[in-house]
Parts: structure tokens; C-alpha cells; sequence
């Protein structure tokens, strides 16, 4: 065998090893990628979590003061209200007068007084 022949033969040797390790090195970054990607998941998994729960707790939080809302708006909670702080009373029956709402009279379609004499609308 020639020089030439023997350092070629050394230099392809290294080759297959290189390959190799090319390709170990690269599943390895793959691999630390799919793992940093599932990371980031988990944590976002779990701030979507966190924020669903807050939001189940504002929704009830709204049920409460919508129901506290009607409470307080209520015929009975106001009528107390005016009694004690307004010094106001519901009236007796011989106090209360109603009055009744006249009724509107009736509007007659009349013809106008053009089309009586004979002139035309256009």
C-alpha cells in the first residue's frame, strides 16, 4: 500500500465515528427540545388551571352580589327602609284613591276635504 492509500484509509476510519457522533449530538438536542417544549406545557397547563379556578371563583363572587343585589332592591327591603330612616308609612285603604286613566276617544278616518270637491291625489 502506498502512503497516499494508508492516510486515506486513516482519514475515512474517524468518518464513521464522526457520523455517529453527529447524530448523538443531534437526538440529544432533539431530545432536550421535547423536553424543554413538554416543560413549558406542563407550566402553562398549570397557570390555565389556576386562572379557570379564578374565574369559577369571580362567577360565584357575581352570583352572590347579583343575589345581595336583589335582596336589597326588593318590595319588602325598601318599604322597611322607608318606614324606619324616611319616617314613611304604607297608607290604609281609605286613603288610597284611584283614579281611573280616561280612555283615548276614538279617531275617525274622514275624507279630505280635496278629494271631496274631486281633485286628484297623486
Amino acid at each position: 500500500m502506498s502512503p497516499r492509500a494508508a492516510s486515506r484509509a486513516k482519514r475515512r476510519a474517524p468518518r464513521g465515528r464522526v457520523v455517529v457522533a453527529v447524530v448523538l449530538v443531534a437526538f440529544v438536542c432533539l431530545a432536550a427540545a421535547v423536553i424543554w417544549r413538554r416543560t413549558l406545557g406542563i407550566a402553562r397547563a398549570r397557570e390555565i388551571a389556576v386562572l379557570e379556578q379564578r374565574r369559577l371563583q369571580l362567577v360565584a363572587e357575581r352570583a352572590q352580589l347579583e343575589s345581595a343585589v336583589r335582596r336589597a332592591a326588593s318590595r319588602g327591603t325598601i318599604g322597611e327602609a322607608a318606614e324606619e330612616k324616611l319616617g314613611m308609612r304604607v297608607p290604609s285603604d281609605t286613603q288610597v284613591v284611584i283614579l281611573a286613566r280616561p280612555s283615548a276617544a276614538p279617531v275617525r278616518a274622514s275624507a279630505p276635504a280635496s278629494s271631496a270637491s274631486g281633485a286628484q291625489t297623486p
